[in-house]
């Protein structure tokens, strides 16, 4: 079995395939301050009975990518490993004014995307920031956009007004808030679709062709539903991207 290992800012995606399916899988938050012993401990009793062969690996948090290796040499002797970083073969050309840029995730998410859907593709990753991603028909990373995520935005809300909070994520009754809760529920909610849709649209019309767009991330149940132009929904596709990267080096 697989066992595939997403560092994000905020959380840790871990999932193990059996094969070309998603077996488990689990989100946890991601500190950088947790030693390679406490990693070792947390991922025993994550797998269980898992029976781990390979192990591929990308982060966008170094710190953590540092015990996370350490972690790895400890718990997975023997084991092919495969982290994500720059001399990874990945198959996918980075046609951005400097490569080195392009976060380990994004990546991932342009190899999956273009191997589920072909192309031209768009991810729309939410995380701790809104990620879009744009792959070409070939397969490769052109570029995208980059926004604050809907977490980030609400607590820059509360922090700056005296009489806003911290509301549940969750759709409101209607786009017309009744309360100041529904109301900010409103305007993260609507707002953020009504943000991806603009963007999607006008790399579309740049594009000049209908690119599928794909919503993954931690967030993007909250936004599927109320937009107009995410066509497909697809969770786990880091993780895809992971498997699909460590076929192609191992």
């Amino acid at each position: 079995m697989l066992l595939a290992i997403d560092v994000g800012n905020t959380n840790t995606v871990v999932g193990v395939f059996d094969g070309d399916e998603l077996a488990d899988s689990w989100r946890v938050r991601t500190d950088p301050h947790s030693t390679a012993d406490e990693l070792v401990l947390l991922y025993r009793g994550l797998l269980g009975e898992h029976r781990i062969t390979g192990v591929s690996i990308c982060s966008t948090v170094p710190a953590a990518l540092r015990e996370l290796r350490r972690m790895v040499v400890r718990a997975f002797r023997d084991t092919p490993v495969v982290i994500v970083e720059p001399g990874t073969r990945t198959g996918v050309p980075i046609l951005i004014d400097n490569p080195k840029e392009a976060g380990a995730d994004r990546i991932m998410n342009t190899l999956a995307a273009h191997h589920l859907y072909g192309g031209p593709a768009i991810v729309v990753d939410f995380g701790t920031s809104t990620n879009l991603d744009v792959v070409s028909a070939r397969g490769e990373f052109i570029g995208g956009v980059l926004a604050p995520g809907i977490e980030i935005a609400l607590d820059a809300l509360a922090s700056r007004a005296a009489q806003l909070r911290k509301v549940e994520l969750a759709p409101p009754r209607s786009v017309i808030g009744k309360s100041t809760v529904e109301a900010l529920q409103s305007g993260m909610i609507f707002g953020v679709a009504g943000q991806v849709d603009g963007l999607v649209r006008r790399i579309r019309a740049e594009l000049g062709a209908h690119a599928t767009a794909i919503a993954t991330g931690g967030l993007a149940s909250l936004v599927v539903k109320e937009s107009e132009t995410l066509d497909r929904h697809e969770p786990h596709l880091t993780l895809i991207g992971l498997r699909l990267v460590f076929e192609k080096n191992i």
